[in-house]
């Protein structure tokens, strides 16, 4: 059994946080801009943005493409070896 000063300790720490509810963070209200300036602050990130050169695009592509293969082969491999093994424990096709 918990000792009493435990557990009035407990319901000092739930009371305390029932009664006072959290206040958010105040955020300063941001400016409304029009359309044009908009695009022009999209087009000033876009230029900020490293991108990458060709030759990266296409490794990257190249990778990704070969990691599914791979992990399609994988996969395949497993199910089959799991379909085996389920086949053998249940006696089913034999």
């Amino acid at each position: 059994m918990a000792s009493n000063e435990a557990t009035k300790k407990m319901d000092l720490g739930r009371n305390a946080s029932r009664s006072t509810p959290p206040t958010p963070p105040v955020r300063p209200a941001q400016k409304r801009v029009g359309p044009f300036e908009f695009l022009q602050q999209v087009r000033d990130e876009g230029r900020k943005v490293t991108w990458p050169t060709r030759k990266e695009t296409l490794v990257t592509t190249l990778m990704v493409f070969v990691m599914v293969v791979v992990a399609s082969v994988f996969f395949t491999v497993v199910d089959q070896v799991l379909r085996y093994a389920v086949t053998l424990v249940l006696g089913i096709g034999a």
